[in-house]
């Protein structure tokens, strides 16, 4: 999703932005949530119970033992097929892509300490690229000055330029208007930075 220079770019974004605020912010970047590899065996299965009565259609030389031999085969082909990325990605429910993506999120939350900065003001800026997900987390300190509104318009203007195929200079304008949010409702004052200010990549 990142060139080695955007990544350097977002970095040197979010020290310029915590220039400004008293804030803590990380950027997460994830390839995927999950591997869902269970989703994929899952369905082969399915569609291999779902063709067994075809067995009947089978031609009348073949013993119970061949017909189970051919089950097998059809069963791992399918799971082999099913396991290329897009066919996976397009098997798995909506709901269960989110759901792994916001699991994630709120892991590296509490992994990156954003739970534990002074006055509670962890932001953590989180993106998955194979769920097409991207969620802003605030912590108490954040919440209680900025509403999820004003979280929630910077998002939608990170997916629209997401969709423009504009994939790091999305981030990087997330993170100045995720700036500008806290620079006017939390600004710097003598609080140190806590946090290493840089971009995580999760391959």
């Amino acid at each position: 999703m990142l060139t080695n220079t955007y990544q350097r770019q977002v970095a040197e974004a979010i020290k310029e932005v915590e220039s400004h605020t008293d804030a803590e912010v990380i950027a997460v970047v994830a390839r995927e949530a999950d591997n869902y590899l269970y989703i994929s065996t899952l369905w082969a299965a399915f569609i291999t119970l779902l063709l067994s009565p075809l067995i009947d259609f089978l031609p009348f030389w073949l013993n119970l033992q061949q017909v189970i031999t051919l089950q097998w085969v059809l069963f791992i082909a399918l799971a082999v097929i099913f396991r290329w990325r897009p066919i996976t990605m397009h098997l798995v429910p909506k709901k269960i892509k989110f759901w792994r993506a916001s699991n994630l999120a709120r892991r590296h939350f509490l992994e990156q300490d954003l739970h534990s900065t002074k006055d509670r003001l962890g932001l953590l800026i989180f993106v998955s690229e194979s769920e097409h997900y991207v969620e802003i987390l605030a912590d108490r300190g954040i919440s209680k000055l900025i509403t999820n509104d004003n979280w929630q318009r910077v998002i939608e203007s990170f997916v629209r330029e997401i969709k423009r195929g504009k994939s790091g200079e999305a981030l990087l304008s997330c993170i100045e208007q995720c700036g500008d949010l806290l620079q006017q409702a939390i600004p710097t004052s003598t609080i140190k930075d806590e946090l290493s200010n840089h971009l995580i990549i999760i391959n």
